[in-house]
């Protein structure tokens, strides 16, 4: 059972930027695509963006696309998410998955148990 630990969130003002982080353990994640979802107080869990097992394929929710950048390190077993010109509306908690197979679309269905996410904050 792979363990998943989000970390890197805090508050920022708009146009601001983040980095955050998705450190895994337990097995290794490196044949796995992987996904950061992210959910907003009273909605629900949304996909931002996904990322083959290579990290030569990523997708991007519409709302991010060209401002957020998915990339892994299969060395290290982590997955990152830099967040730059952020938004008020991109205020959430982030939270990493590994899907159980590749889309080539924005899609993830997540394998496993969510960690505890990491919160970001974005005030205007």
């Amino acid at each position: 059972q792979v363990q998943l630990a989000e970390s890197g969130g805090g508050l920022v003002q708009a146009g601001g930027s983040l980095r955050l982080s998705c450190a895994a353990s337990g097995r290794t994640v490196s044949s796995y695509p992987m996904a950061w979802f992210r959910q907003a107080p009273g909605k629900e869990r949304n996909i931002v963006a996904t990322i083959r097992w290579t990290g030569g394929n990523t997708y991007y929710s519409d709302s991010v696309k060209g401002r957020f950048t998915i990339s892994r390190d299969n060395a290290k077993n982590t997955v990152y998410l830099q967040m730059n010109n952020l938004k008020p509306e991109d205020t959430a908690v982030y939270y990493c998955a590994v899907c159980r197979s590749w889309y080539s679309t924005l899609n993830c269905v997540a394998s496993g148990s969510w960690g505890q996410g990491t919160q970001v904050t974005v005030s205007s």
